[in-house]
């Protein structure tokens, strides 16, 4: 439900009840199978009663219109609550635009944390929303992301209106305007630099999309606000906003037991690592910082010069990467529901599913650590990038390779991958999952039981690598590694089958319900 809402009225009462955010529902599909919906339940009264509150449980969940004021916000922003009759609630961004609304500059919509994937829209029209995200219309037509679909153009278009209440084009435009808002806001880059970096074809079409949303020009946009300079060793940092809580310290926990030494770091509370591609001029890294404020918790995150044409791409996989859309209010009120869950979720409240800055860096990684210790895959993982990772030049201090793309294991033999230690199995394995993707017979986005299907269809690919990609590549929030010994031992079961049994009450939630247990069995060791 993406329009706007009118009409009703309502006092705040019992506010903690009221199930304004995504409800977790169940349907038979047309065959028949259970399948696992999500859908944001917009209604005037509780959306203007969360306006009132302020709660950071709704950022991004709707945003308000404004009549009097033609200004759409956030449900956190610190100005003054307007009265009810002048507010209409949008699901999205977009359609606040197309009704004629322009982003606030106090709290910055274009900050906001999205939804969690839990089909929380069709499949098809997720797929297509996070194709949007990443760019894919900078350099495509909707007909060709509606072919990479494998729908006709006209579908696409329709179902995307159906339930989003706005065009792909329109989508796209809110997506490349967001970014260019907070260059301007946030950054030193000039105009034409801010134009290509959001997306747009040419700085007469970025000028001219500016003053139609905003009423003044680009530089009159940024004009009177602080300039972020850029610093001695060359970057450019951004905001990432999330939901709070967020378990900061597990989830950086987890990623240094797996950081890739040359490739990734994680040191005094910040996550470093490189960006491909592999021998590009456009390579470069980042760094990730935790900033706690009680009233707008966020992420600033600093990227290299060279990184600077693609901040969209950038900060989409970060947020994948930290989980930054997840709700997790709406997770723990599911999985509390479980006497073994629920103190592993008061000792670790906000705890998220980290997923992947690169898809198929992470299935690299899967394949790497089967049935090895974590100790082991990440070393496997130094030696793949040391020996087949392109040198970075002019990073930091230990960051210093590039982890290899599918393009360059595809080229490499059996051969050369047992020369780093692998056995013949595994090496064949990355072989034909490198070339799989190049020749995209595999593909690692889409419907998650859709690739887990072609990942089994691969030798030397099983259900745990499978579940353990759809996991963290695919980002699918109910994927369950059954076959892991540590998870097996959390749940005293010995089979596959009798673990998925234990967890059948934690659907669709079942990644984080592994995440809390494999958290506790890390700290009980």
């Amino acid at each position: 439900m993406c329009g706007p809402l009118r009409g009703g009225s309502g006092r705040f009462g019992a506010f903690a009840r009221d199930r304004l955010y995504a409800q977790v529902r169940k349907r038979p599909d047309c065959e028949g199978a259970t399948r696992y919906t999500q859908r944001v339940m917009l209604d005037r009264d509780h959306c203007y009663r969360a306006l009132k509150a302020r709660d950071a449980r709704f950022d991004g969940v709707f945003f308000v219109g404004v009549h009097s004021t033609g200004i759409y916000c956030r449900p956190i922003c610190p100005a003054r609550t307007p009265a009810e009759r002048r507010c209409t609630f949008y699901a999205h961004p977009a359609a606040a635009e197309r009704a004629g609304f322009r982003a606030c500059l106090r709290c910055r919509p274009e900050l906001a944390p999205g939804h969690a994937r839990v089909d929380a829209l069709s499949r098809l029209v997720t797929e297509a929303s996070v194709r949007i995200q990443r760019g894919y219309l900078d350099q495509h037509s909707v007909d060709d992301l509606a072919l990479a679909l494998g729908v006709s153009a006209r579908h696409l278009r329709r179902a995307i209106e159906a339930e989003l209440g706005v065009s792909p084009i329109e989508l796209a435009r809110t997506r490349r305007l967001g970014m260019a808002k907070r260059l301007l806001h946030d950054s030193a880059l000039s105009c034409a630099e801010i134009a290509f970096a959001a997306g747009f074809s040419s700085v007469r079409r970025f000028n001219a999309c500016v003053r139609e949303q905003f009423g003044v020009s680009p530089s009159a946009l940024r004009s009177g606000r602080t300039q972020r300079r850029r610093d001695d060793g060359g970057s450019l940092t951004l905001r990432l906003d999330y939901r709070p809580p967020l378990d900061w310290d597990a989830l950086l926990g987890f990623l240094a037991a797996r950081a890739i030494p040359g490739v990734e770091q994680v040191d005094g509370g910040c996550y470093r690592r490189t960006v491909g591609p592999a021998g590009d001029a456009s390579a470069g890294w980042l760094e990730l910082r935790h900033d706690p404020q009680p009233d707008r918790p966020r992420l600033h995150v600093t990227l290299s010069l060279s990184l600077t044409k693609r901040p969209l791409q950038i900060v989409a996989a970060l947020r994948a990467l930290f989980d930054l859309d997840a709700e997790p209010q709406v997770i723990r009120e599911q999985l509390g529901r479980d006497p073994k869950l629920a103190p592993l979720l008061a000792r670790h409240p906000g705890l998220r599913v980290p997923g992947a800055f690169d898809r198929f860096e992470i299935a690299v990684r899967a394949v790497l650590g089967q049935q090895v210790s974590v100790a082991a895959a990440t070393t496997l993982a130094q030696r793949l990038a040391a020996r087949f990772g392109a040198a970075l030049e002019d990073g930091p201090a230990g960051l210093e390779r590039v982890f290899p793309d599918a393009p360059t294991l595809a080229q490499i033999e059996p051969e050369q991958l047992r020369a780093i230690g692998l056995t013949g199995a595994r090496a064949a394995t990355l072989c034909t999952l490198a070339r799989a993707l190049t020749s995209n017979e595999l593909t690692l986005e889409g419907d998650p039981e859709l690739v887990q299907a072609q990942l089994l269809a691969l030798p030397g690919v099983g259900p745990w690598t499978a579940q353990y990609i759809a996991m963290r590549a695919l980002r699918w929030p109910d994927a369950l590694p059954a076959g892991d010994l540590v998870l097996r031992r959390a749940l005293g079961v010995t089979t596959s089958r009798a673990c998925e049994h234990a967890a059948r009450t934690w659907r669709p939630w079942r990644a984080y319900a592994v995440m809390q247990l494999w958290t506790n069995e890390q700290e009980r060791a």
